[in-house]
């Protein structure tokens, strides 16, 4: 492990499943969606259907609670070659209202964490989604007076980190980003030279799922969000 102590000066955080929870309220539903269409197709099918359509549209939609909806009603347009009667289609649109207005359950450790570090280090929230639904959050979350700079990125690839730096002015190796999923918060900023935090959250998204076991000089899995504290104290 690369010494990080002094050496760090911006640490960003991704949001979604690192600081509050979220995969665990789109898994529930979609367990009501494919509970809807179980007279179509098995819910596991409905599921692998959805997942499909998801990836089908994902450069399109983004990421996002929005891009999700639409392709619930394609999916069960799909398996019920169209013939989903509308008031099915008015329950898919209800399951993502709501889902939009779900509450803030920060994680454990969260609010202590960014309270040390605050005045330290430059906070920074790099995260996916869509932008009304993420600032939706951060506002709701209390969180937001702790960042110097909020970055609601598209996706979340290396040339993605590069803009973000370049943005903000800094180093790759005076850089560390703290997220659940290795895939999109880890692996790209150990190959642009900067430190990965991994904090695994108990049910990822099968898209950020991301089988490796993990060797890097630069790189630190921890339990909890604040176990970085012993490490940067």
């Amino acid at each position: 492990m690369i010494q990080m102590k002094n050496k760090i000066t911006t640490i960003a955080f991704d949001a979604d499943d690192t600081l509050w929870a979220n995969e665990s309220y789109f898994q529930e539903a979609e367990r009501q969606f494919c509970l809807l269409l179980e007279n179509y197709l098995p819910q596991h099918t409905v599921s692998q259907e959805l997942f499909a359509t998801e990836m089908k549209n994902l450069h399109l939609y983004g990421y996002g609670i929005k891009g999700f909806m639409l392709c619930m009603i394609e999916t069960a347009n799909r398996i019920s070659e169209n013939r989903l009667p509308v008031e099915i289609i008015n329950q898919i649109i209800a399951i993502g209202h709501e889902l939009l207005q779900k509450p803030i359950e920060l994680l454990p450790g969260v609010t202590e964490t960014l309270t040390q570090l605050k005045g330290n280090y430059r906070l920074v929230v790099a995260t996916k989604g869509d932008l009304l639904d993420q600032e939706r959050k951060l506002k709701n979350s209390g969180l937001e007076d702790n960042f110097h700079h909020i970055e609601i990125m598209s996706d979340k690839r290396e040339k993605d980190y590069r803009k973000l730096l370049k943005h903000l002015d800094c180093a790759p190796d005076r850089f560390m980003m703290l997220g659940n999923s290795l895939k999109s918060d880890i692996l790209p900023v150990l190959e642009l030279g900067g430190f990965g935090v991994h904090i695994p959250y108990h049910v990822t998204w099968t898209h950020e799922q991301h089988e490796v076991n993990l060797e890097h000089e630069r790189f630190i899995a921890l339990q909890r969000v604040d176990e970085i504290l012993t490490h940067l104290g």
